[in-house]
């Protein structure tokens, strides 16, 4: 278990305490703050959702770095992306801040390469996540922190960047989706 293992196990771990934030019905109150109102337990969910999000870059950085890369990281790391990732759309939806289609367009592609990734893995090959992979990733964490700030900033604007930045990420999900799958339709041709 080396430290980038910990720290991706620790994303793993900030999911519950997310969700307690998020959905425990707390009276904390609310705040204003750049030409946005919102609960202070939204601001303090998405604190929680970012610093997890931020995580994601350490460990990568440090098993780069630190020549640590394992099977196992590749494996967990892009596991525990999906699940935060996933949490906090459930949680939006919940909220009503975020169209439940689009959030099962988004599960289901993480579920779907998921499945793909352990046919991969039953083959002996571990598939650490590609460019597109990240771009998504990290759009989608765009997206998700943007609703869960209630469009901070951009709301004195009237720009509906949060929408926007949903809608990207669920652009570059079906995109990498799909190249995912063309890139290893080798699974599916060679099955017997």
């Amino acid at each position: 278990m080396n430290l980038p293992n910990k720290i991706t196990i620790s994303r793993i771990c900030l999911i519950p305490l997310f969700l307690i934030v998020m959905l425990v019905p707390f009276n904390w109150g609310e705040i204003s703050l750049l030409g946005t109102t919102l609960p202070v337990t939204h601001l303090v969910g998405a604190i929680i959702f970012i610093f997890a999000a931020a995580t994601d870059w350490v460990d990568g950085h440090y098993a780069r770095k630190l020549n640590l890369v394992t099977n196992f990281g590749k494996f967990l790391d892009p596991l525990a992306d999906k699940l935060l990732v996933s949490a906090a759309l459930i949680v939006l939806v919940e909220l009503g801040s975020a169209p439940s289609w689009i959030v099962i367009i988004i599960i289901s592609r993480e579920f779907a390469v998921t499945g793909l990734r352990l046919l991969l893995a039953e083959g002996g090959e571990v598939v650490a996540a590609n460019m597109l992979g990240k771009i998504k990733t990290w759009a989608q964490i765009v997206a998700i922190s943007a609703l869960l700030l209630h469009n901070i900033i951009f709301e004195m604007f009237s720009i509906p960047f949060a929408d926007i930045a949903l809608w990207i990420a669920m652009f570059f999900t079906i995109w990498s989706g799909w190249d995912y799958f063309v890139k290893n339709k080798q699974v599916f041709v060679n099955s017997k």
